[in-house]
């Protein structure tokens, strides 16, 4: 398949990195296409769309072999399930699917057009293979059965966020910053209070523990 473009976002790393998309809908990214790629007339019609389908690679999560079930994070990492009934960047084609909100497009003199995108559950840089109208009639299905992900989709973390950390954030940054930290990034496995992480975002690296359903903030610095 051919790489049509890639996702410019602020994640650098794939800690933090929300485990779907939509869940933040503040986080903002942009789709640059490939120089082939970049005739206006490829995406005319598309801004009557308010949501698209991405295909896209999980281009840091390739491996030679693959695993019948792998261990969903948030099943505590150690119940497994068919790689097939999961999202897991550990699959045959390292191939994968996000809905994002499409918040416009814009007209770059060298870059042509350039997508505006929120809601974006992806690494800084990831290619990507096609884009696609979500159609809410065929697309939606409100009667659909949510499998284990009931189970697992209500979690949210409380964030104490110092003033004089969050102020070194644009403040267009900072209620993504916020959302991010809220949708605990830990491994689900990780339950250590004393244990400090560290999540860059947005050209800062910020660093907390969690204790409970708290999220402290112990400290913010620019990612070298």
């Amino acid at each position: 398949m051919k790489v049509i473009g890639h996702v410019r976002t602020d994640f650098s790393s794939k800690f933090g990195i929300p485990r779907q998309s939509g869940l933040v809908e503040q986080l903002e990214g942009r789709i640059i296409f490939e120089p082939e790629y970049r005739n206006p007339e490829a995406v005319r019609g598309l801004e009557e769309f308010s949501h698209i389908w991405l295909l896209w690679q999980f281009s840091l999560s390739q491996k030679e072999h693959w695993s019948a079930t792998v261990k969903p994070p948030r099943l505590g990492g150690k119940k497994r399930v068919g790689v097939f009934a999961t999202r897991s960047p550990f699959r045959p084609n390292a191939i994968g699917l996000s809905c994002v909100r499409l918040l416009r497009i814009e007209s770059d003199e060298k870059l042509g057009p350039v997508l505006v995108i929120g809601g974006a559950d992806l690494l800084d840089g990831t290619p990507l293979y096609d884009i696609k109208p979500y159609i809410p009639y065929a697309d939606c299905h409100p009667d659909a059965s949510e499998g284990y992900t009931a189970q697992t989709r209500v979690h949210g973390l409380q964030v104490v966020f110092p003033p004089e950390f969050l102020t070194q954030f644009p403040p267009e940054k900072r209620e993504a910053v916020l959302g991010i930290l809220a949708q605990d990034p830990r491994p689900a496995y990780v339950q250590d209070s004393q244990r400090m992480y560290g999540m860059s975002f947005a050209g800062l690296d910020v660093k907390f523990r969690v204790e409970g359903d708290v999220l402290t903030v112990c400290g913010v610095e620019k990612t070298e």
